[in-house]
């Protein structure tokens, strides 16, 4: 087999593959490139495009949301494998600005909301949710937008848009009230700087998470990993032989913080024991029947906010070898 390029980002659980302490079966001769979303990163960023859109790599991690628009609009060529490399509660990617008078999720509506894109994976999971959890009609909230979306799509005219362009200083712009709130899954870290004038809206990230998990039992998905369907016809292996790949990756990385001075953060070993006795011990699951419940009402979440038509079956996403 030639080459084959692996597209995924520099998360702890991927550390192993870069490193090489997870064999690689005999017969692949795999090179994983770090093509992340925001730079820095060894081979660049934008990957959800050059992935979706451009075909650049034979495997890749990407947005949920927008893989899913694009199958419904004829993408063919491209098969998901239920590996789920991100997952993020959206409550602790929802922030306010302090002249906003947003104390609570119904005082959104009305407001003037900036997000990466509307079809992005975590302006779609909070939309959901604050419908879901809290009554708050994505409807009566203006979107600013910074970046285009991935896959072009004409949405109804309910939906309030507006194209802000990526060279708008959000931060900026939540300083001075000019708009009320920002929902992003790479938060700049200036927006965690005391006294900086924004705050998270949910600032009991950890009750907030628990309650969600109680009530759901999901973390949920942000991300997967797609192959060219042409690689899986002519490696009818080569699918779960990744997926294996990337459980062991997991794996080895949970090993790391058994050593308490891995990381720069003192109390991360006491953090990770807290988790697992709050959230649980497997929040991290690969595998269609694991994650039905969380991929079936993301699915949900799209038909409602006019992404796509209609549901689709979980298992649509996925190639038939990998599905158990």
């Amino acid at each position: 087999m030639r080459e084959l390029t692996v597209a995924i980002d520099l998360y702890d659980r991927h550390l192993p593959l870069f490193m090489g302490l997870v064999p690689t079966p005999d017969e692949l001769n795999i090179k994983f490139l770090e093509v992340g979303m925001a730079p820095p990163r060894r081979n660049g960023i934008n990957r959800h495009r050059r992935m979706l859109v451009e075909k650049e790599f034979d495997v890749a991690e990407v947005s949920l949301a927008s893989y899913i628009v694009a199958k419904d609009r004829g993408m063919t060529d491209l098969i998901g494998l239920p590996v789920f490399p991100r997952r993020l509660f959206s409550h602790n990617h929802l922030f306010v600005s302090e002249r906003s008078g947003i104390k609570k999720p119904s005082d959104l509506v009305g407001k003037k909301i900036a997000i990466w894109a509307f079809q992005v994976t975590m302006s779609v999971l909070a939309k959901g949710d604050l419908l879901r959890d809290f009554d708050v009609p994505w409807q009566k909230i203006l979107w600013k937008t910074q970046h285009p979306e991935e896959i072009p799509i004409e949405y109804g005219d309910d939906v309030n848009i507006e194209f802000l362009g990526n060279n708008a200083s959000i931060l900026d712009l939540l300083q001075s009230g000019e708009i009320d709130g920002y929902i992003n899954p790479h938060p700049p870290e200036r927006i965690m700087t005391p006294g900086c004038g924004i705050h998270r809206l949910f600032e009991e990230t950890q009750v907030t998470s628990k309650t969600y998990m109680e009530k759901y039992g999901y973390l949920p998905i942000m991300h997967l990993l797609v192959v060219k369907k042409s690689i899986l016809e002519s490696n009818p292996s080569l699918g779960k032989q990744l997926i294996s790949m990337f459980e062991q990756a997991k794996e080895k990385s949970r090993g790391f913080y058994v050593d308490p001075g891995f990381t720069q953060i003192p109390h991360v070993r006491i953090a990770l024991e807290h988790q697992i006795s709050e959230l649980g011990s497997n929040l991290w699951p690969s595998g269609v029947s694991q994650n039905y419940k969380n991929l079936e009402d993301f699915i949900g979440y799209c038909v409602e906010q006019r992404l796509i038509p209609e549901p689709i079956e979980p298992e649509s996403l996925f190639h038939p070898s990998t599905i158990q």
